[in-house]
């Protein structure tokens, strides 16, 4: 089981900003920039962590789930642009980084990832889901 099955059944905590029946988004906890969120599909266990790998169904669900979070995403930050990355390589489930950019150094994941507190973190997922909800 992924550490984002752990998530998505609450086995493990996680700062939500936003979920339907069939996709879950959450603040990274090592994130690049404020407000670093993670898009995932409520999958039981992922046959594949590769995107293109999801039944055109299920991809469809969680770009139109992402767009929402990102539009929201960048309300409640105030950035330029939100910028978009599907890795898969780090964990075994498909993932979506949709990061705040200001500027396209934000987006390099070469960077140091920021140490935020809890109640930073928990006041950043509470605005993004404010912001979703207002779109």
């Amino acid at each position: 089981m992924t550490i984002f099955t752990k998530i998505i059944k609450g086995e493990i905590p996680s700062y939500k900003v936003a979920e339907d029946e069939k996709n879950y988004a959450f603040l990274d906890i090592n994130p690049l920039v404020k407000g670093h969120t993670l898009v995932i599909p409520k999958l039981p266990e992922p046959e594949s962590d590769y995107l293109f790998d999801l039944t055109d169904e299920q991809y469809e669900s969680l770009m139109r789930f992402a767009k929402r979070v990102a539009k929201g995403l960048k309300t409640a930050t105030g950035c330029k642009r939100v910028g978009v990355a599907v890795l898969g390589m780090e964990v075994n489930h498909v993932h979506i980084h949709l990061v705040p950019m200001n500027s396209e150094k934000d987006m390099l994941f070469t960077n140091p990832k920021l140490s935020l507190p809890a109640e930073e973190m928990a006041f950043i997922a509470n605005s993004i889901a404010e912001a979703i909800e207002k779109n």
